[in-house]
């Protein structure tokens, strides 16, 4: 069946690489694109809240990625079947592009959580940044699916999907009074993806660079956000109970600290009587329901509403809903991240990063010898392909690339095998 909620604006490729006869969508191609990539696959041993390979129950950034792109599909469904419009049978989200987008969101983001990224964000401070959605765009833009490192020619709505920040982090730097930014910008190199994804669109004044253009979002990078709200705020609960982080008596001091109430039918209320019960599973599916049936559509005019219909909606959340999946990820980032327990873990992978950064950085950002020896420490092929940089800044960025790319347990091992005396063998040399 057709829809007419997209045009050939959104389906274009720049490099046009669509497979003649192919019985698939633009944006089946797309979802196929990542899922057969080395790239996708090593989120499988990705943080995403407890280190990976810890316990075999915990999410890492695959198993989140897959239920974002359930809740995705999910709510792609509940605004179509929505008696009150505006979507219908011939005019709808397409959600094997929201599946794509979902599915994509955390590719770029390193080894060691957020604590990664921001340890990469630190080590590239003067060198344009690091950021995990930038490094996203710059995976599907440059890096991944093409032998020719070429990236995988997205259309532009999949590419606008994943855009969930659209200034540059020069631009930042300049309204911060030159202090470097801590997250949410893409690189600089990366404004000729941005023009394409806009069509070449200037931004207006009233989006200055920040808050205000980063809200500026396609309907399914909307629709992304939700999900990954509703996944984290939601899922991550269930893993912080079961590891023993998150039970009643931290619950009730955190909310009696924070003034929340916890009496029968509130939020914090009914999580510890699903803890009680032992039910935090099925507490969690059916909030999960609940969150993809708060959203609804409501038209919107904007700079890209004439030319797709991708601008011409904006998701809109329940504001209760919205409050309790505030709630509940403030609950979990104070109680849970911020313990003693996950900050020394964090600690270590950071500690491991600063010194693979250092002799990587010796060895083939500045060129300097190390000890006098030239030690080949990278795969040849990375190695081969920074040799080849025209630049420092473009030599950082590849390193910083191969760092990122890292698994949390590939992270370790070669920080085991360049610094620990009694860790190393032929074996241990194969991944």
């Amino acid at each position: 069946m057709s829809n007419r909620f997209y045009g050939t604006f959104d389906t274009e490729r720049r490099e046009g690489t669509e497979i003649p006869g192919d019985f698939r969508s633009p944006f089946q191609v797309d979802r196929d694109r990542v899922l057969h990539t080395p790239t996708f696959r090593r989120l499988q041993n990705k943080t995403q809240v407890f280190w990976s390979g810890e316990y075999d129950f915990y999410r890492t950034r695959l198993t989140h990625s897959l239920e974002v792109a359930q809740i995705g599909k999910s709510i792609c469904h509940w605004l179509k079947s929505r008696p009150d419009g505006p979507l219908a049978p011939d005019f709808f989200i397409d959600p094997d592009l929201v599946e794509a987008v979902c599915l994509s969101h955390d590719l770029g983001h390193p080894p060691f959580g957020h604590a990664g990224e921001r340890t990469l964000n630190h080590l590239m401070r003067e060198l344009g940044g690091f950021e995990g959605n930038a490094q996203t765009l710059r995976l599907l833009t440059e890096r991944i699916f093409s032998a020719k490192r070429a990236g995988m020619d997205p259309t532009r709505a999949f590419l606008d999907g994943i855009l969930k920040y659209k200034s540059l982090w020069s631009e930042l730097r300049t309204v911060n009074n030159g202090e470097a930014p801590e997250n949410h910008f893409i690189y600089d190199d990366q404004q000729v993806h941005l023009d394409w994804a806009m069509g070449g669109i200037d931004f207006p004044l009233e989006m200055p660079p920040g808050p205000a253009r980063d809200a500026f979002k396609s309907i399914e990078c909307q629709v992304m956000d939700w999900a990954d709200d509703t996944a984290y705020s939601l899922n991550d609960l269930s893993d912080s109970v079961r590891a023993g982080f998150l039970h009643i008596e931290r619950i009730e001091a955190w909310a009696e600290k924070r003034g929340h109430e916890t009496g029968d039918s509130t939020p914090l209320g009914d999580l510890m009587r699903a803890i009680r019960r032992r039910k935090v599973d099925p507490f969690v599916g059916k909030r999960i329901g609940r969150y993809i049936q708060a959203t609804r559509l409501e038209s919107d005019t904007n700079p890209l509403s004439g030319l797709t219909r991708r601008y011409g909606y904006k998701l809109i959340i329940d504001p209760e809903v919205r409050a309790e999946s505030k709630l509940f990820k403030q609950l979990a980032f104070e109680v849970v991240f911020l313990s003693p327990q996950l900050k020394q873990l964090e600690h270590k992978g950071n500690r491991m990063l600063h010194q693979l950064w250092e002799v990587l950085g010796q060895r083939y950002v500045t060129g300097d010898s190390i000890d006098g020896q030239d030690f080949q420490l990278l795969p040849s092929d990375a190695a081969a392909e920074i040799a080849e940089a025209a630049d420092q800044a473009t030599r950082a960025r590849l390193v910083c690339d191969f760092l990122a790319g890292m698994t949390d347990g590939y992270a370790a091992r070669t920080y085991k095998r360049l610094f620990s005396p009694d860790f190393g063998s032929i074996g241990d040399l194969i991944g």
